[in-house]
C-alpha cells in the first residue's frame, strides 16, 4: 500500500476540522470534494474553504445525517483522507459525559490525557506485515493546539476547564452506573464516544490534534443523577453549539502557520522522523 495508490490533486488545506454538520456554516465559498483512501471511504465528503484567511478542510464525523454511530467510524479513512488535502493540524471537538460534579453541562473541557477503553475498532493505519512503527502518545495532545483551544475557551464560555482526562468507551450506549463510578473512581474527567482512536491515528499521521470537551451531561454514576438520555444529549450540544462555533473559530485564528514536513518544529509533526515506515504517507 502506499499514498500513489489514492493520489489526491484537488484543492488543499493545512487545518482540520473534525465535527458535526453544524459547523458547515464556518465556510466562505465552500467546495465539497471527495478523497479515496487505502481504508475505505471517509465517514463524508470533506469540504474545503477559507475561515478568516486560512484554507480549512472540514469533515462530518458521523457523515450527512450523523448515520455512523462511534463504533462505525471510520476514523483511519478520516484522518488520512484529511491528511491528503494537506492538513497537519486537527480540531476534533465532542460531546461528553461529565465525571465530575463540579463539571457540570455547559462546560467545555480541554483535556491533556486520554484513556481507551474501545474495542474492536481499527486503530492503527501500521496494520501491515512489515517494520514495526511505535509512536510516542505520553501526551496525546498538541500543545499548541490545546494552548489556542483554552484561550477561545476562555472567551467564550463562561466555564472552561484547563486540562483532564477523556475516557473513551466503545458505545454506541451509554455507561452503566457502575461503569461510571468506577471511571470516577479512576480520577477520569469526562467520558465520551469518538475521541479515540481519532487522537492516536494523527498522531501515527505525524498531525497535531486537540480536541475540546463539550459537557452535555453528568454520567449515569456521578452524585446518584439521572441516567442519560440521548434526547437531553441533544438539547445541551443544541444550546451551546454557536458558543464553540465561535470559539473554534477564533481558535483557527491563532493557530500557528503552516510548515513543511521536513522542517516542522512541533513534536508532533516529528514523531515519525527516524522510522522505517511500511507505508507511504500521503
Amino acid at each position: 500500500m502506499t499514498s500513489d495508490d489514492h493520489s489526491y490533486d484537488g484543492p488543499r488545506a493545512d487545518i482540520g476540522v473534525i465535527g458535526g454538520s453544524g459547523f458547515y456554516s464556518f465556510f466562505d465559498s465552500p467546495e465539497r470534494i471527495h478523497v479515496d483512501t487505502p481504508f475505505g471511504a471517509p465517514s463524508d465528503d470533506i469540504v474545503v474553504g477559507d475561515v478568516d484567511g486560512r484554507r480549512v478542510a472540514f469533515l462530518a464525523r458521523h457523515g450527512q445525517g450523523h448515520r455512523y454511530p462511534p463504533h462505525l467510524v471510520n476514523y483511519r479513512a478520516n484522518l488520512w483522507a484529511l491528511r491528503s488535502v494537506g492538513v497537519r493540524q486537527v480540531l476534533a471537538p465532542c460531546a461528553v459525559g461529565s465525571l465530575r460534579s463540579e463539571h457540570t453541562p455547559g462546560t467545555l473541557l480541554v483535556p491533556d490525557q486520554v484513556v481507551d477503553r474501545t474495542s474492536g475498532r481499527a486503530g492503527t493505519v501500521y496494520d501491515e506485515v512489515g517494520p514495526v512503527v511505535h509512536v510516542s502518545f505520553a501526551d496525546p495532545y498538541c500543545p499548541q493546539l490545546r494552548s489556542a483551544l483554552l484561550e477561545s475557551a476562555g472567551t467564550h464560555f463562561a466555564r472552561a476547564v484547563d486540562g483532564g482526562t477523556l475516557v473513551v468507551i466503545g458505545g454506541p450506549r451509554f455507561s452503566s452506573r457502575a461503569e461510571s463510578q468506577w471511571h470516577q473512581a479512576a480520577g477520569w474527567s469526562v467520558v465520551g464516544m469518538t475521541g479515540m482512536p481519532e487522537a492516536s491515528i494523527a498522531r501515527e499521521l505525524a498531525m497535531c490534534f486537540g480536541t475540546a470537551c463539550l459537557i452535555t451531561d453528568n454520567d449515569a454514576g456521578v452524585e446518584g443523577g439521572e441516567s442519560v438520555t440521548h434526547e437531553e444529549v441533544m438539547r445541551v450540544f443544541a444550546d451551546n453549539i454557536e458558543h464553540l462555533k465561535v470559539a473554534l473559530r477564533e481558535t483557527i485564528s491563532r493557530l500557528p502557520a503552516p510548515e513543511p514536513d521536513d522542517t516542522a518544529t512541533c513534536p508532533c509533526r516529528r514523531v515519525l522522523d527516524g522510522m522505517d515506515l511500511p507505508i507511504t504517507l500521503p
